[in-house]
């Protein structure tokens, strides 16, 4: 009963959220989704490794640990829990892009996002506002993409802060 409660607020919330963008040009929330495909984080830390003297390697030996274990971490755990997303679930219902893959939980995009925030904000403590607010804007942008629900992305986010403790906890 209580998961059956806590799905059905989960649905609620992803509907009230995706309605959000009925009728909307949904080009900027694809580009912020966008930025949390992977390629700008192997830039920045390339960027950090060649230009930055005082942590640019350390930061870049601990985003390769980490994404080394996030990433097979994260498939275990969509073919463990295998949710269906909601564009392919939810009736009468048209996500604003394509998923890369079938399942929704957790979502990777935030979970990566996440990780690659709470890195830098270790390392560069001055920069931690602006990339956490990325990050959730990251994991918010999948929700009004119409391809997780709320809860993958908590799971998402979770997923990558623990990553990061982890791999921090290893290296830093």
């Amino acid at each position: 009963m209580v998961m059956n409660l806590f799905a059905r607020a989960d649905t609620q919330l992803f509907y009230w959220l995706f309605n959000k963008t009925a009728g909307r040009n949904c080009a900027p929330i694809r580009w912020i989704s966008r930025t949390g495909d992977g390629h700008l984080y192997l830039i920045l830390g390339l960027i950090l490794w060649f230009f930055e003297p005082t942590h640019g390697d350390l930061f870049l030996y601990t985003a390769l640990l980490a994404y080394a274990l996030e990433l097979p971490i994260y498939v275990v755990l969509k073919k463990l829990f295998k949710r269906t997303r909601p564009c392919d679930l939810l009736r009468n219902f048209n996500a604003h892009i394509s998923p890369s893959d079938k399942f929704s939980l957790p979502s990777g995009h935030t979970a990566a996002a996440f990780l690659m925030a709470s890195l830098i904000a270790h390392y560069y403590p001055v920069f931690a506002l602006p990339v956490y607010a990325w990050a959730a804007t990251i994991g918010l942008s999948r929700v009004l993409l119409g391809v997780h629900y709320p809860s993958d992305i908590l799971a998402g986010i979770c997923l990558g802060m623990t990553i990061s403790v982890f791999s921090l906890s290893l290296l830093a």
